[in-house]
């Protein structure tokens, strides 16, 4: 049997070096379910590194939460979903503090609870109650002209210079905001690589584009007998 002091070492410091890499939270999500039997002890590592590292990584832990519900969720163990869903508000409060420090991860807040309820993880109402709480927290707006990338790179940088040092926290450095704005890019380079996936159901494909398209009608044919009637002009000039 593994030594529980390790195994609680072992998973915080993979907390503590998480990215913006999927492998990286889909590696955590596998430790944490090998040694599910410690699942209690687990999450409440979760909550300490929550509370004790920086914004950067409180976003990256919360990315890794929803892949560990869903990992959980598939291999069915659902105490780590359970205490998951009762520790959300500690867990958002901490990612995203209302004293406004946070507010660089209000974004990731919202994309997570979406996640988490379409996976069923969480309820609408849950998500709602916590969206209503989120609109006081997201204090540092960009201009709406940026992109996403520089967005947070705006955000971080008003953040640095105008926080102060909260829940053992300070403010961010030159090297944590060139860190979270490249790891904000792999996540919308990932982001748009989702988007235009195509699965290897052809069909499924066919399916959805033909819902979309609309029964043809009349109109339909009398706008390809006009085309039809286009071509056959243009035809004869040439």
């Amino acid at each position: 049997m593994a030594d529980p002091f390790e195994v609680r070492m072992r998973f915080t410091s993979q907390l503590q070096h998480l990215n913006a890499s999927v492998t990286s939270s889909q590696k955590a999500a596998h430790y944490a379910l090998r040694y599910r039997d410690m699942d209690e002890d687990l999450h409440s590592c979760i909550l300490e590194q929550l509370e004790r590292n920086s914004m950067n990584n409180r976003a990256n832990i919360m990315y890794f939460i929803e892949h560990l519900c869903e990992l959980a969720q598939r291999e069915n163990h659902l105490n780590f979903v359970h205490m998951m869903q009762r520790d959300i508000l500690m867990v958002v409060d901490a990612v995203a503090p209302s004293d406004g420090s946070g507010a660089a991860n209000v974004k990731v807040v919202r994309r997570v609870l979406n996640g988490l309820q379409q996976k069923s993880i969480l309820v609408p109402d849950t998500v709602t109650e916590i969206e209503a709480c989120l609109k006081d927290r997201d204090t540092l707006p960009a201009h709406p002209a940026l992109s996403p990338v520089e967005a947070n790179e705006q955000r971080e940088l008003q953040i640095s210079h105008t926080t102060p040092k909260t829940n053992g926290v300070g403010r961010l450095d030159k090297r944590q905001i060139e860190q979270r704005i490249e790891e904000d890019r792999e996540r919308h380079k990932r982001l748009r690589e989702s988007i235009w996936a195509v699965g290897a159901d052809d069909d499924e494909e066919f399916e959805r584009l033909w819902d979309e398209v609309s029964d043809i009608g009349e109109d339909d044919y009398l706008a390809a007998e006009e085309e039809a009637l286009e071509r056959k002009q243009a035809a004869e000039i040439d």
